[in-house]
């Protein structure tokens, strides 16, 4: 065997061990980059915020009859639990409480719940103190007061017990309350359509959007859009610092998209009043801020530019909207509280 045919035979060894895969770094990498993507991906697609609800049909579905005749409050009611069910049951469920990615990693969906979670209370607890009480003394709805109780648990507990949990305990006392509304067979499950009910709420509604106006406005960053964007804007406003920004705008906007639902359905159930008191112009004007409000928003950001420049100011917009709901609520109330 001459010496060039031995170095050749050494020498394979080391060429077939240079053809080898990847090795363990690349593996890992690749393995992460996957991971990231996959994380990422779920994190946009539970982003996205829930359709918009036919407050009407959903009420008719729930009796599974098209034809039947829903009683006064019923519509109001099912409206609440539909904003309940989309708040639990939207893709990625709940994400308040996530303690794993990408739920713990994401931030504006769950300032949107928090929104969302504060007009659900105020609605259940208008259900239990106002809508379904003849007068101060009467007895109150045991299913409501356990409805109320169950929405104000902690929103962030993950387990023992979990928020979702408590809150679908919250949303089986509406059920029951909501049937117990249709059969007449439960005394104590009454739905005034009276004009002092409903402006009992919309004073509620209205400090909630005033707060949010008020936010938002810090938000904007400049003085002059700044005082035409509320009616009583406050001189001393602390600016909202630049990584709260975003928390504030999905705050507002998850509270705009469900008092827009229990909004359409109060409709429903008081248009009797609403029509005597001449104030349906009133309520549509609420309704076309709100749908402004919860229009859906293309940038992955929340932009904060300044006047007539190449970025938009997406609080600005929201808080335009919002104020315009809070005058036309104003409008409202006022109309309801005349003779």
């Amino acid at each position: 065997m001459t010496n060039e045919t031995h170095s050749e035979i050494q020498s394979a060894p080391t060429q077939v061990a240079g053809r080898r895969g990847p090795g363990l770094g690349a593996l890992i990498g690749g393995g992460l980059l996957l991971l990231v993507m996959v994380i990422g991906g779920l994190g946009a697609y539970w982003s996205v915020q829930p359709t918009h609800l036919d407050v009407h049909q959903e009420a008719l579905q729930r009796f599974d009859d098209e034809n039947v005749t829903l009683k006064p409050g019923v519509v109001t009611v099912s409206a609440v639990m539909g904003v309940a069910e989309a708040l639990l049951d939207k893709p990625g469920g709940y994400l308040r409480n996530d303690i794993l990615p990408p739920g713990l990693l994401m931030d504006n969906t769950p300032n949107w719940e928090f929104g969302v979670l504060t007009e659900l209370r105020d609605s259940v607890a208008a259900l239990r103190n106002d809508f379904s009480r003849a007068q101060t003394q009467s007895t109150e709805n045991p299913d409501l007061r356990e409805a109320e109780s169950q929405f104000n648990f902690n929103a962030s507990s993950w387990v023992l017990p979990s928020t979702e949990g408590e809150y679908q305990r919250g949303l089986d006392a509406l059920g029951r309350y909501m049937q117990a509304l249709m059969s007449g067979t439960d005394r104590s499950a009454k739905f005034y359509t009276r004009a002092d009910n409903l402006s009992a709420y919309l004073q509620i509604v209205e400090k909630r959007l005033g707060s949010y106006a008020q936010r938002l406005s810090a938000s904007v960053g400049e003085t002059e859009l700044t005082a035409a964007l509320v009616l009583h804007s406050a001189p001393s406003l602390q600016q909202t610092p630049w990584y709260e920004i975003d928390d504030v705008f999905y705050e507002a906007r998850g509270y705009s998209w469900a008092l827009l639902h229990t909004m359409q359905a109060l409709a429903v159930d008081f248009a009797d009043v609403l029509g005597d008191k001449n104030a349906q112009l009133s309520l549509q004007q609420i309704l076309r801020d709100l749908q402004g409000a919860s229009l859906p928003k293309w940038s992955p950001i929340v932009l904060n530019g300044h006047g007539y420049g190449l970025f938009s100011n997406h609080s600005l917009v929201m808080g335009s909207y919002i104020s315009r709901a809070n005058a036309a609520v104003l409008d409202l109330r006022v109309l309801l509280e005349r003779g």
